[in-house]
C-alpha cells in the first residue's frame, strides 16, 4: 500500500509539472489587421496575386500606349493624327502649285490649292488661288463667300497696320514741348518748312506717315475687291439683306459713298426691323450728308 501511494504521488507530481510547462508556454499572438492591410490593392495582392499582376500590366500599357498622365504623344494621339491627316488633303502646297501650273484650267486643282494655302495661313496666296478658281467657276457661291471672307481678313490686317503706323507717328513726331516759342525767330524757323527743321524727327515722322498711307491704300484696294465680290453674290441673290449690308460696309471703307448708300437703302427695305437697322440708318444719314445726296 505504501509503495502504491508513493507511485501515485510521483505520478501526480509529474502531471503537475507537465501542466505547469503547458501553462508557461506562451500563446501565439493574434495579428489584427492594420490600416494598410485594409487597402484594396494590398488585399488584392495577398489574396489574388494573378489579378494584381494583370491590373498592373493594364495600367502600364495604358501609360505607354495611350500616353495617359504624361505630356508625350501616345498611340491614341498617333492614330488621331493619322486619321486627321487622311481626312484632309495630304498634298503639299508646292505639289498643288505645280499641278495648277501644268493644268491652269483645272478648277478642282485651284480649289485644292486655295484650301491648302488657307490651312497654311498664307492668305495672300490663298486669295490668288480662289480668284483663279472663281474665274473658272463664277457661280460657286460658297467659294465667293470664302473669298469675301479672306478679303475681310486682309482688310483687318491692313487696318491694324495703318492704326499702328498712325500711333507711331503721333509718338515720335516732334512735340511743341521741346520746340522754342513761336514768338521767337528760332521758333518761327521750326514752324517754317523751308527753314530750320529737326531732320531726324522729320525723317522718322515721314517714315511713319508713309507706312500709314501705304496701309490705308492697301486697305482701300482690298475693300474695292470685296465690293466686286459682294456685287457678284448679290446678283445671284438680290434679296439677301446680309449681302446688302456687307456690300455697304465694304463700299464705305473703299470710299465709294454712292454704292454704300444704295446698299444701305436696299438693306433697310429688305430688313427694316433688323437689330442693325438703327446703326445702318445712322451711317446712311452721315454718308448722305457728306456726299450731298438727297432722298
Amino acid at each position: 500500500m505504501a509503495r502504491g501511494t508513493q507511485h501515485r504521488k510521483r505520478r501526480s507530481a509529474a502531471n503537475a509539472r507537465s501542466a505547469q510547462a503547458v501553462a508557461a508556454k506562451p500563446k501565439p499572438k493574434v495579428k489584427h489587421p492594420s490600416w494598410e492591410d485594409q487597402l484594396f490593392f494590398n488585399r488584392l495582392r495577398r489574396h489574388a496575386k494573378w489579378m494584381y499582376i494583370f491590373l498592373v500590366l493594364v495600367f502600364a500599357l495604358g501609360f505607354v500606349l495611350l500616353g495617359v498622365g504624361s505630356g508625350s504623344t501616345g498611340i491614341g494621339d498617333i492614330l488621331q493624327n493619322f486619321f486627321q491627316r487622311n481626312g484632309s488633303s495630304g498634298a503639299s502646297a508646292s505639289s498643288l502649285q505645280k499641278k495648277v501650273q501644268e493644268h491652269p484650267k483645272d478648277a478642282k486643282a485651284w480649289r485644292d490649292l486655295a484650301t491648302r494655302l488657307e490651312q497654311d495661313q498664307k492668305t495672300d496666296r490663298a486669295i490668288a488661288a480662289l480668284v483663279a478658281y472663281t474665274t473658272l467657276r463664277p457661280k460657286d457661291g460658297g467659294a465667293l463667300e470664302e473669298l469675301a471672307g479672306l478679303y475681310a481678313r486682309q482688310a483687318d490686317d491692313f487696318s491694324t497696320q495703318a492704326q499702328a503706323a498712325q500711333a507711331e507717328a503721333a509718338v515720335i513726331a516732334p512735340g511743341i514741348l521741346f520746340q522754342p516759342p513761336a514768338t521767337t525767330k528760332l521758333g518761327q524757323a521750326y514752324q517754317n518748312p523751308n527753314a530750320l527743321q529737326d531732320p531726324i524727327g522729320n525723317a522718322v515722322s515721314t517714315s511713319a506717315n508713309s507706312k500709314a498711307s501705304d496701309a490705308y491704300a492697301k486697305l482701300t484696294a482690298v475693300e474695292r475687291k470685296a465690293v466686286a465680290i459682294y456685287r457678284r453674290l448679290i446678283a445671284m441673290n438680290p434679296n439677301d439683306a446680309t449681302r446688302q449690308i456687307q456690300l455697304g460696309e465694304a463700299a464705305q471703307n473703299a470710299g465709294d459713298a454712292q454704292t454704300a448708300i444704295a446698299a444701305y437703302k436696299k438693306f433697310l427695305q429688305l430688313a427694316p426691323d433688323d437689330p442693325s437697322a438703327p446703326a445702318v440708318k445712322q451711317q446712311l444719314k452721315q454718308l448722305t450728308a457728306s456726299s450731298g445726296s438727297t432722298g
